[in-house]
C-alpha cells in the first residue's frame, strides 16, 4: 500500500488499494446453496486495508449494500475520479482507523463486481449463466464470506459492519457464526423486509423485467435491458431519499427552464436528477444482478430462519456486542424495525447500545457524511478492541 494521499474531498485518504480475488467451491465439492442448488467454482472479489496484527485481534468486516462493492475506501490508481464507496468512514485516522484495524471488504456473491453472479460464465456451457444462476440468500453470501475468511486464516472478528443490505448481512453473520464475531454494528436495516419494501423491489424487477431487451436474462452479447434497469434504480432511489431531502435539494425547482416545456421532458430538477441516475447506473451494473440481489433482500426474514418465527430466539446463539443505529427520516427501515430489534436483542441479555440519528437525508445517511456517526463507530470499536487486547 503506498503512502497516505491528501484528496480534495477532505481528510486523508487510505492511499492505493488493490482488487484481490478468492476462488473456491472447485468441483468436485461446490458451496450448497439454501435452495439445495449448487454453486462452484465461486470467485469473491475483496479488498484489504491496514494491517493485520499478530494476535489477528483487530480485524474489522465491512459488508456492503446492493449496487456496492468491495472497493470500500483509497484509490485504484492516481487517475480515479473518486474513492471506495465509504472513504469518509474508512482510513487513517477516520471512524474506521485503518492505522489501527485491518479491514476486509467482499463483493457479495450474485454480484456483477468482481464475485460470481448471473454475468459470470458458466462453467459448464462456456457462456454468461443469466437466469441460469441458482438463487442466492444473504445466508449464501455470508457463507461465502467466511470462506474467504478462512483462507485468510481469520477465526475472530472484532466487528462486523454494514448498512441496509449489509446491514442484513451483519444480522446473519452474528447468528450463523456467534462464535468468531465480537462486535457488530448494523446500520439502516432491518430483520425482515416489509411489504413496503418488497412492493418497490418488486416494482422495480418488473420493471427490468418487461424490458424487451431483457430477453428472460439472456442478454449478454446484445443489447441490455437498460431502459428497465434505469427505472428500476429511479425507484429505488427515490426510496433512499426522504421528503425533506427532496424539498431541500429540488423543491419544485425547473431544470433550466423558465416555464414548463408542455411536453414530456425533464421540466422539473428532480426528474432530471433521476433521468441522471437512473443511465449512470446501467454504465456499471448488471440487471439480472439487481434481480437477484432484491430477491435475496426479500427473501431474508431472519426470525424464520433462525427463531421459529420469533425474533428473540433468532438472537439466542448470537455473543456480540451491538451498537444498533437507525436514522429518522429513513422511511425504508424506519426506526420501529430497529428498536424492534433492540427489543430481541435484550431479550437474550446481549449487550445492546442504541441510537437513532437526526439525520434529514433518508436511507442514504448512513453513507453521507455525519461526525456523530464517525464518533460512535470510532468509540464502539475503541472499547472492545481495547477489551479484546
Amino acid at each position: 500500500m503506498s503512502e497516505y494521499i491528501e484528496h480534495d474531498i477532505g481528510g486523508v485518504s487510505v492511499g492505493m488499494v488493490e482488487k484481490k480475488y478468492f476462488t473456491f467451491a472447485e468441483p468436485p465439492n461446490p458451496m450448497i446453496l439454501e435452495s439445495s442448488a449448487c454453486l462452484g467454482p465461486i470467485t469473491i472479489a475483496y479488498e484489504t486495508l491496514g494491517t493485520l496484527n499478530k494476535e489477528k485481534s483487530n480485524v474489522i468486516l465491512i459488508l456492503h449494500a446492493l449496487s456496492g462493492d468491495s472497493h470500500v475506501a483509497g484509490y485504484y490508481s492516481e487517475a480515479d475520479p473518486k474513492p471506495g464507496w465509504w472513504d469518509i468512514m474508512v482510513g487513517p485516522g477516520k471512524g474506521i482507523d485503518t492505522e489501527k484495524y485491518f479491514v476486509i471488504c467482499s463483493n457479495i456473491i450474485g454480484s456483477c463486481m468482481g464475485s460470481t453472479g448471473p454475468s459470470s460464465i458458466n462453467p459448464a456451457s462456456g457462456n454468461p449463466y443469466g437466469f441460469d444462476f441458482p438463487v442466492v440468500t444473504i445466508g449464501d453470501m455470508v457463507k461465502a464470506q467466511k470462506a474467504l475468511l478462512d483462507h485468510l486464516g481469520i477465526n475472530k472478528i472484532l466487528s462486523v459492519i454494514g448498512g441496509s443490505i449489509g446491514g442484513m448481512q451483519v444480522l446473519e453473520w452474528v447468528v450463523r457464526y456467534p462464535d468468531m464475531v465480537v462486535s457488530a454494528i448494523p446500520l439502516a436495516t432491518t430483520t425482515r423486509h416489509s411489504a413496503l419494501a418488497i412492493a418497490f423491489n418488486e416494482v422495480a424487477r418488473q420493471a427490468i423485467m418487461a424490458d424487451p431487451n431483457w430477453n428472460k436474462g439472456k442478454y449478454y452479447g446484445s443489447s441490455k435491458p437498460n431502459l428497465g434497469l434505469a427505472l428500476a434504480r429511479m425507484v429505488g432511489h427515490v426510496t433512499y431519499l426522504s421528503d425533506e431531502a427532496m424539498r431541500r435539494k429540488f423543491g419544485r425547482r425547473l431544470q433550466n427552464k423558465s416555464d414548463f416545456s408542455f411536453n414530456f421532458d425533464a421540466d422539473f430538477q428532480v426528474e432530471s436528477y433521476l433521468r441522471y441516475q437512473g443511465q449512470k447506473f446501467v454504465e456499471r451494473f448488471d440487471a439480472n444482478s439487481f434481480l437477484y440481489i432484491t430477491k435475496a433482500a426479500d427473501y431474508f426474514d431472519l426470525r424464520r430462519q433462525h427463531g421459529n418465527g420469533s425474533e428473540a430466539e433468532a438472537f439466542a446463539k448470537a455473543q456480540a456486542r451491538f451498537l444498533v443505529i437507525s436514522f429518522t427520516s429513513d422511511w425504508l427501515y424506519p426506526t420501529y424495525q430497529s428498536r424492534a430489534m433492540v427489543k430481541a436483542m435484550k431479550k437474550n441479555n446481549l449487550d445492546v447500545s442504541f441510537c437513532e440519528i437526526e439525520a434529514e437525508w433518508g436511507h442514504d445517511a448512513f453513507l453521507l457524511p455525519n461526525q456523530r456517526l464517525s464518533a460512535l463507530i470510532r468509540g464502539f470499536l475503541g472499547r472492545n478492541f481495547d477489551e479484546l487486547n
